[in-house]
C-alpha cells in the first residue's frame, strides 16, 4: 500500500544576525516534542509562499514581508512521504509566539543544536544553511598571472568570500603539473589563512584532493561516478545543466550544485544563457542548494535568491567584489 504524499511549506526564519527560529512539535500532533522548522501543508490553489505566509500567521502570529524559495526536498517517514518546500524568511512583522502552545527557540545554525531532538527532515537544511552565499572559481589561466590573481584573491577573502574552487583547465594544458600544483597550494594556503574552504575541481589529479576541503565534480565526471562520495571527504559540489546532472549530484550525496549558465558570460560568448525561468525550474528539482552561475555578481544575488538559488558562483565579478 502506497504511503500518503504531503506537500509542505517550511520556513527558515532568519534574524539579521543569522540566528534561526526552531519550533517544538505541539502536544497531540505526530512527532510531539521533536523540533522542526515552522510551516505546514500547502492547500489546494496556494503557491508555496502563500501557504508559508498563512501557516506562519496561524502558528506564530507573524506577517511575512520578505521570503524567497530555497530548496525543495523529499523525505520518507515511516507513515508518509513529505515534499518540503523550504523557504528563507528574512522579513516579518510581529514577534514570533507559540500560538499552539509550542516552545520556540532561536539557535545559531553554525553551532551544534542543543534545544532537543530534530525531526529527520530538519537536519539537511540546517547543514545546507552553513554554506556561504558566494562561491568563487579561480581564473588564473597561466603561471605569469598567478601573482596578480593572488592579490585579487586576498582582497576577495578579506571581503568575505568563504568558499573557493580551484579550477584551471587552461593552465593545466599549458604548464607542468608541478607549476599548477604549486599554484593550487598557494591558493589553498590563502583560503585556510582566512578561514575559507577550497574545493578542487575534478579535472585535476585525484591525489591532490587529499589536501583540499572537498571536490567539485564537472558534470561529465559526475555522470560517470557510480558510488556516493563519503561524507568524510569534505564538501561535494557538482556542476549541473540538466535534470540528468542533478540526478548524478544526488547520487553522489552532493552538498550543493552549481547550475547554469544563467546569463550571458564572457566564458561562453556564443552560448545563450538558460535564463531565470529555466534556472528556477531546475533549482526546484535539484533537492539540494543551487548556486547560480553565468553573469553572476553581488548585484545579481537578490535576483538569484528570488528564483530559488542559495547563492551565486563565478570568476571575474566575484573576484572583483
Amino acid at each position: 500500500m502506497s504511503k500518503p504524499f504531503i506537500e509542505v511549506a517550511a520556513g527558515l526564519i532568519l534574524r539579521a544576525d543569522g540566528w534561526l527560529l526552531l519550533a517544538e512539535r505541539p502536544v497531540g500532533k505526530p512527532w510531539s516534542g521533536w523540533w522542526e522548522l515552522p510551516g505546514g501543508k500547502i492547500e489546494a490553489g496556494e503557491t508555496v509562499l502563500q501557504a508559508l505566509a498563512r501557516e506562519l500567521k496561524e502558528e506564530l502570529d507573524i506577517q511575512v514581508t520578505d521570503a524567497t524559495p530555497w530548496v525543495t526536498y523529499t523525505h520518507e517517514y515511516p507513515k508518509n512521504i513529505v515534499r518540503l518546500a523550504f523557504c528563507r524568511v528574512t522579513g516579518w512583522n510581529g514577534e514570533p509566539a507559540g500560538i499552539e502552545g509550542q516552545r520556540l527557540a532561536w539557535v545559531d545554525p553554525h553551532k551544534p543544536i542543543t534545544v532537543g531532538t530534530l525531526l529527520p527532515a530538519t537536519e539537511p537544511p540546517l547543514r545546507w544553511l552553513r554554506l556561504p552565499d558566494r562561491y568563487l572559481i579561480t581564473s588564473i589561466a597561466c603561471t605569469p598571472n598567478l601573482p596578480v590573481f593572488l592579490e585579487q584573491l586576498d582582497r576577495a577573502l578579506q571581503n568575505g568570500v568563504k568558499l573557493v574552487q580551484f579550477r584551471e583547465p587552461a593552465w593545466s594544458d599549458n604548464a607542468s603539473p608541478e607549476e599548477v600544483n604549486e599554484g593550487f597550494g598557494q591558493v589553498l594556503r590563502r583560503c585556510h589563512d582566512s578561514g575559507a574552504q577550497c574545493l578542487l575541481n575534478s579535472i585535476h589529479p585525484e591525489p591532490w584532493r587529499a589536501l583540499a576541503d572537498g571536490v567539485h565534480w564537472r558534470a561529465c565526471d559526475a555522470l560517470t561516478q557510480t558510488s556516493p562520495t563519503a561524507p568524510t571527504e569534505g564538501l561535494v559540489g557538482v556542476s549541473a545543466h540538466t535534470t540528468e546532472d542533478l540526478a548524478a549530484a544526488r547520487r553522489l550525496n552532493a552538498d550543493f550544485v552549481v547550475l547554469g549558465h544563467v546569463l550571458a558570460t564572457p566564458s561562453h560568448p556564443d552560448q545563450p544563457g538558460m535564463g531565470w525561468a529555466r534556472f528556477a525550474q531546475l533549482a526546484e528539482q535539484a533537492g539540494l542548494p543551487a548556486f547560480a552561475i553565468g553573469g553572476q555578481s553581488m548585484q545579481t544575488l537578490g535576483t538569484a535568491q528570488r528564483h530559488g538559488a542559495h547563492g551565486v558562483a563565478g570568476m571575474r565579478y566575484l573576484l572583483a567584489g
